[in-house]
Order: structure tokens, then sequence, then C-alpha cells
């Protein structure tokens, strides 16, 4: 424009002269990008305020207008238990091993071959059953020799007394002298002891004879077969013929603590303890019997002492070497609150229940104590109470509550918190 002179670009610039710096593109973008981030922020909070008042308006319709936060809409579904008064036992569990009374191993004393297997694998048997015939002829011939020799020299004992018995009339009539009288004394000492040596290999024989025919010197389970007919078996061999166990009745060994004997001997010199002998996974009880002696030493090693437990065993659900948890009652507490132990719940070092009253759930801390088949004993709530046994994962405290007649399950993976 006229009268306006322009700047000349190929002026020095002095310093009255200064140029405006030219803008940084970085901070264009953190400037966005901060822009964005806010608007992002108030869109979640504002999304968040709507969902939190649209639960709480159905919470309030659902609760008949109460105000506060619950985990469901509606009411939650659960399955009650009743708490009852009764009584329950204090039991000391250990790991046991189920061990016959007797066990026996019968191995051939005679040699010779096997003529009859007189047992069924698996039979019971009774003491004095036949089991086993060893060919009995070879013993048989020995036990006719030796009764030939007893015989034998019986008579000739006999005919020796006779000729005492007539030395001694001649000589009280002075027919004879002493001397010849003092002999045939002493050969009849000679012959009582020569029958006397037939007599004991009479006996032997008849011992080895006897153990041809093989009985079962117990009543009890005969085991698998181990030998056939025309098997050739030797005298002292330690291979067993055949293995028969007493089932009926059976014991159980199992090791208490030395710390628990205090409970248990004075209680045991009053009477039988009784013990329960459950399966591995303690869920199914097989027998109940009584406690009949302990062990007279106490085991260093492991501060434990052994101690047997017999059980009729009528049903043969005990098996010998079968291992068994056993469950030794020490004492029976009673008039108690019982709940089912699944109704109790943890928070840490705190146990809990939840409460069912008027429809609604309310925690109560309670103290459990002894369990036993499924139930704990308990302070703090009163017999008749209902609690709940299940759907903890929806419950907290006021919880409205439907009952089910139904089991439903709970996942243990979910918080037990109140």
């Amino acid at each position: 424009m006229p009268g306006i002179e322009e700047p000349r670009h190929d002026e020095p610039i002095g310093p009255d002269h200064q140029l405006a710096a030219p803008p940084k593109s970085g901070s264009h973008w953190i400037v966005w990008t901060l822009l964005v981030l806010a608007v992002v922020a108030g869109v979640y909070i504002y999304m968040r305020n709507h969902k939190e008042a649209q639960n709480s308006k159905a919470g309030s319709g659902a609760a008949g207008g109460g105000g506060g936060r619950a985990r469901m809409t509606g009411p939650v579904p659960v399955t009650v238990a009743t708490a009852t008064k009764g009584n329950i036992g204090v039991y000391l569990d250990a790991l046991g091993t189920v061990t016959p009374v007797y066990t026996t191993e019968i191995t051939p004393q005679a040699a010779g071959v096997i003529t009859a297997v007189n047992y069924h694998e698996g039979q019971y048997v009774r003491k004095g059953d036949p089991l086993i015939e060893i060919d009995p002829r070879p013993y048989e011939a020995t036990l006719t020799q030796a009764e030939g020799a007893l015989e034998r020299d019986t008579n000739v004992l006999a005919q020796a007394q006779m000729d005492l018995e007539r030395y001694k009339q001649a000589w009280a009539r002075n027919g004879i002298n002493k001397q010849l009288l003092d002999d045939q004394d002493k050969i009849v000492l000679q012959d009582q002891g020569t029958v006397k040596n037939d007599q004991g290999t009479v006996d032997y024989d008849k011992v080895q004879l006897s153990y041809c025919h093989i009985t079962s010197p117990i009543s009890g389970k005969a085991g698998l077969r181990l030998v056939d007919p025309g098997n050739v078996v030797q005298a002292g061999s330690t291979t067993p013929l055949v293995v028969v166990t007493q089932m009926q009745p059976i014991t159980v060994i199992f090791q208490i603590p030395e710390d628990d004997l205090e409970q248990i001997m004075p209680r045991l010199r009053n009477g039988a303890l009784t013990v329960d002998a459950w399966d591995r996974s303690e869920t199914n009880k097989l027998a109940t019997g009584k406690l009949t002696t302990t062990n007279n030493q106490i085991d260093t090693t492991t501060g434990t002492l052994k101690m047997r437990a017999t059980f009729e065993n009528r049903n043969d659900v005990l098996f010998p070497n079968q291992f068994v948890n056993t469950k030794l009652l020490v004492n029976t507490l009673n008039g108690v609150t019982l709940i089912p132990t699944g109704a109790v719940q943890h928070n840490g070092q705190v146990a809990f229940v939840y409460l069912i009253d008027n429809g609604a759930a309310q925690v109560r801390n309670v103290k459990g104590s002894v369990t036993d088949n499924g139930l704990i004993a308990v302070q703090g709530i009163n017999p008749g109470d209902i609690v709940a046994t299940s759907s903890f994962e929806k419950l907290q405290a006021g919880s409205k509550i439907t009952v089910s007649k139904q089991p439903i399950a709970t996942n243990p993976s979910e918080g037990n918190t109140p």
C-alpha cells in the first residue's frame, strides 16, 4: 500500500525487531490427547452412575421401597437346615491296617506225592477239616515195621519177667545162687528199655504218617490253590501248600499320639471303647468294633502307641491288610446345638452362618467345635434356628431368599465373606 513501507527481509534484525517462534507440533498432539481422555472419562462416569441408579431403583422395588445395594435384583434361592439339639461324639482319627488274629501258612512236614486237594479256593474251612493228602503208603510200611519190633520185644520182656519170677522162687528155696537171680533182674530191665525204645519209634512213625493227612489248624478262609494232585513235596520245605486266614473276628491295628493317652487310658480301664472303621475316602462306615488292647510301650521314633480293635466282621467287609480310617470314640457331648458342617462359612479366622429369619439372610458368628458324620456342634445359635446350606456366593446380610427343595450346587471358588 502507498505510504507504507514493507520491511526488507535482507535487513539485519536488531534488538527492536522480534520474530514469533513457530508452533511445535508435539504440543498440539498432547493437548488433543488430553481432550480425548477427558471426554472418554466423562462418558464412563455418566454411564456408571446411570447404571447404578437403575440398579438402585430395581432393588428398592423388590425390597418394597427399602434402600441399600443388593447382589441380586430378586430373592436368592437357597436350601436350608434346622439346627437341632442332640449328642455328638468326640473321636480320635488314625490310619489303621486290618490284621487277622491268626494267619497260617501250612508247609509240608512229610515228603511224597500229593494225592488229593480237598479244599476250594476261597472256601471257609473249620478247624480239623481235611485240606491236602500226601501218599501215606511209605509211612504206613515204616509204622508196620516199628509195630512189629515193638510186639517182638514186648514178648521178650514178658519171657524175661517169667524167668525172673522162677529165679526168685528158686532162690527162696536156696535152689540157685544169688548171682543168677541178679543177672536175670538186669535182663528184665534191659528188655524194658528195648520195649520203650520201640514204643517211641512207633509213636514217631505215627506222627510222620499224620503229616500225610493235612488238616486246617484254625477256622478261616482258604486262599488260592498253590499245589495240585501229582505234585511232589519235600519235608521241611518253606513253600506253603495252603494259607488259611481267620476272618471272623478280625482286628485293626492303628497308632495314637502319646499326647492323647490321657483321654484314652482312664476310659479303657472302665470298659472297652468303641472304634469305627471307615473306608479310605471316609465316606462309608464299614464296621464298628471295640478297642481290646494297647501295646506295652510307645514307639520313640514316632511318639505313638499301637492299639488293637476287634471287629466281628460278620459280612466280611474288612479284608486282611486293608487300609482303613479309624475313629476312636473317647467322649460324647450331650445336649449341644447341631447343624450341617456345610452351613458353616469362614472369613479368615471367623466362622459364621447365614441365619434365615422372615425370608431374609442374617450373618451370625458361631464357634464350631466337634464334627461327626456331616454334623458340627456350634455355639452362637439356638436349636430351631434355620440356616442356609447353599448359594453362599450370592448371599449377604439382608439378602431376600426363597427356600428351594432341590439341591443347589455351591461354587467353592466364590468368596464366603459376609
